[in-house]
């Protein structure tokens, strides 16, 4: 059974409970982030913990314990459950609420690992399908547990047979997917949003990818020219680089990985083989 930590504790799973007075779970107020394994080591994980502070600082949550600690506590749960590779996410909650409403200060510290899930191997061998969805977010900048119009889109998102959903913007651009950044390829440029978007751990490590062919352009990409890019991919940390061959029954390119999506997928496999130490 897995081990979470729940404030203050290590826990068996069915155990790790949480007041239902919490504001978490009376109004979605907490902050959360997630992150993989790499031969058994947290994928950046420091910069993991500090944007769950960011994100914790826009919503005024304030974190109980210093990152450092939080990264010590992130390790001892991993070693407490002893997968081969794990999924970890780490919970901020609102805290109990004497109103229901206003937050009292003191808020819950959870961390859950869990065994990896596996992507299917066809998303990346053909490709994916994307759908758009009018959206902006809320305080982008914040990782919010308050994922209620994400789930929404991905249920409209499987009903259509795709793999993601893309907010697009009243004014018509495309900032990000669900749960994924997004990058484009055009004209020999490797072009990605940088605004009203959550930058992505994973997104980062592409953009320092000296690798790379070409220019790289952080700008803002309205939906009619991102129909019209070379290539397109999306970035995270669950998924790593996806390409995506369709948005919205519109074929992208030639409607298959393209080359510089292919080496964007090559370069962060070894990057991450050299991480875990391989």
């Amino acid at each position: 059974m897995n081990i979470f930590y729940v404030d203050g504790k290590f826990l068996p799973a069915d155990e790790a409970v949480i007041p239902v007075t919490d504001l978490s779970v009376l109004r979605g107020f907490g902050v959360f982030d997630f992150l993989r394994t790499y031969g058994g080591k947290p994928f950046h994980l420091e910069d993991h913990v500090k944007r769950l502070e960011r994100s914790a600082d826009l919503l005024g949550i304030p974190l109980p314990t210093p990152c450092k600690a939080v990264e010590d506590l992130v390790l001892e749960t991993l070693k407490r459950n002893n997968y081969e590779e794990s999924n970890i996410r780490i919970v901020l909650t609102g805290g109990i609420s004497a109103d229901g409403f206003t937050p009292d200060g003191k808020p819950r510290l959870l961390i859950m690992v869990t065994p990896l899930t596996k992507m299917p191997e066809s998303w990346y061998e053909k490709g994916v399908k994307i759908v758009t969805i009018p959206y902006s977010r809320f305080m982008p900048g914040a990782k919010s547990i308050n994922y209620v119009h994400a789930i929404y889109a991905m249920r409209n998102a499987r009903k259509d047979g795709a793999m993601e959903a893309l907010y697009v913007t009243s004014d018509g651009y495309a900032t990000e997917c669900t749960t994924s950044n997004i990058f484009a390829c055009m004209n020999g440029k490797l072009v990605t949003p940088g605004n009203t978007i959550l930058p992505g751990i994973t997104r980062q490590v592409v953009l320092n990818m000296e690798e790379l062919s070409g220019e790289i352009e952080i700008r803002d990409i309205k939906l009619d020219t991102l129909l019209d890019a070379d290539e397109v991919f999306i970035t995270s940390s669950n998924k790593e680089v996806v390409p995506v061959v369709d948005i919205d029954g519109r074929i992208i390119g030639k409607g298959q990985p393209g080359g510089e999506t292919r080496r964007a997928m090559k370069l962060f496999s070894e990057y991450t083989l050299r991480y875990a130490g391989k």
